[in-house]
């Protein structure tokens, strides 16, 4: 998604967006749907990737407040590990089994859901527009239709232990390519790992990518890759000379290959919340998920943030950034409960619970206060600045050619792939549809 000015945020690439205004609850059907009863009882069914700690226990307590609200009502919850989502929601939506409450990520994933048919077009109210701002809307939406509520923004950036970089005598964050290169010989110098990833995941290492394409590409490539998938413009292949050049310094931690990213000590996040790396390159959510692998499950005191470096005779927009919005969706004959219950999500007090649990940055801009952590509010300050925000690219260009491409930058990790190589296995991923 693109991001064409500061106030505007993240916006669909190409895809215009007029929001509804109906005096109606939501859109789904009145009469219920599959989840309601002849007693007028109502059960949904919620899908998250939400996991264990203060972020599930939001959605938790989140449910039981609405339950209240609404007695005929009951949601069944069920947490599903990132790295296991995707495939598990396909087969759900292959088999005609979707929640009908579902974790959405956007981009050509969304939009192959719609073209499906297997998602459902929703109507804003008034008071929604009010809660939502209109450039999230906007990601989250295609041809001038909604299909999801966003909950919160993650603009991508690189986050790092100020006590390590203080260790190593690194005083001021780095703003190029070179200045990050010193760095990393700097901490290792203290024996220091300087950077975690976790490549067994895929996505993490090839964000790396999708950093170094941002910074090559210029605003224009990107918006005509994003609706033609071509990728044809050099700028592809240099951004893959790039990562391969900052591979040979050698800034990742030993076994980078069978690391994950988010689950457990050893992950490349455990590693920044137990002092075992510097810096980890991830969206708004890391600090939510290194809090619950701290040795107290508590906030890593020392976290810091910086924008991803800019590349020495890049044709991108040195301010540009990566980011993702958290959006949920509803299936096709999902009831209007169902669409109550995201409303309910966005309301200003849900927003500043939902950001504390996650230690995030909500969307709705009145709830923005409760954003005090200096790693989010230096996120928060970078997103205001930027010049366009681009959705993560395996989003973007929906699950096969972004599949290939993180398949392909893993091999580059690896030794056995070249930048050539990303180029080719993503143009042909994109030719076979």
């Amino acid at each position: 998604m693109m991001k064409r000015t500061r106030t505007a945020a993240i916006a669909a690439l190409g895809l215009g967006v007029a929001l509804a205004v109906s005096a109606c609850a939501g859109g789904g059907s009145s009469s219920g749907g599959s989840g309601s009863s002849s007693s007028g009882k109502v059960t949904l069914t919620f899908w998250t990737n939400a996991t264990p700690g203060p972020g599930l226990t939001y959605f938790q307590n989140a449910i039981k407040t609405f339950e209240k609200l609404h007695p005929n009502v009951t949601i069944k919850m069920q947490n599903i590990q990132n790295e296991d989502y995707d495939g598990k929601l396909q087969t759900a939506l292959n088999s005609n089994s979707t929640p009908d409450i579902f974790f959405q990520r956007g981009g050509g994933k969304m939009l192959a859901m719609v073209n499906a048919s297997k998602v459902q077009p929703l109507t804003l109210t008034a008071a929604d527009q009010q809660n939502l701002s209109a450039a999230a809307v906007t990601s989250e939406s295609i041809n001038g239709k909604v299909y999801a509520i966003p909950l919160d923004v993650q603009p991508e950036g690189i986050y790092y232990s100020k006590d390590l970089f203080k260790q190593a005598g690194i005083t001021a964050t780095p703003t190029t390519i070179p200045e990050l290169e010193a760095d990393v010989a700097k901490l290792k110098a203290k024996s220091v790992t300087p950077i975690a990833v976790g490549a067994k995941d895929a996505w993490p290492a090839a964000h790396w990518y999708y950093n170094f394409a941002l910074r090559e590409c210029s605003q224009a490539t990107m918006n005509t890759t994003g609706t033609t998938l071509k990728f044809t413009d050099p700028c592809w292949t240099k951004a893959g000379n790039d990562l391969a050049a900052f591979l040979k310094v050698k800034p990742f931690q030993a076994g980078f290959l069978t690391t994950a990213a988010q689950v457990g000590a050893g992950s490349s996040a455990g590693l920044v919340a137990n002092h075992k790396a510097a810096m980890e390159l991830m969206g708004a959510w890391d600090p939510g998920t290194i809090q619950t692998l701290t040795p107290n499950q508590q906030p890593l005191p020392d976290l810091g943030w910086f924008p991803f470096p800019a590349v020495p005779g890049g044709q991108g927009d040195p301010s540009a950034m990566m980011g993702g919005i958290d959006g949920y969706s509803l299936s096709p004959n999902a009831p209007k409960q169902a669409f109550e219950f995201l409303e309910f999500l966005v309301t200003p007090d849900q927003q500043k619970l939902y950001s504390q649990a996650f230690v995030t940055i909500p969307v709705n801009k009145a709830s923005q206060s409760v954003v005090t952590q200096p790693y989010s509010v230096s996120a928060l300050e970078a997103l205001n600045k930027a010049g366009y925000t681009m959705q993560f690219l395996d989003t973007q260009y929906g699950q096969n050619v972004g599949n290939a491409m993180n398949a392909a930058v893993v091999d580059l990790f690896a030794g056995k792939g070249t930048p050539a190589g990303i180029v080719s296995a993503t143009s042909e991923a994109a030719a076979k549809g």
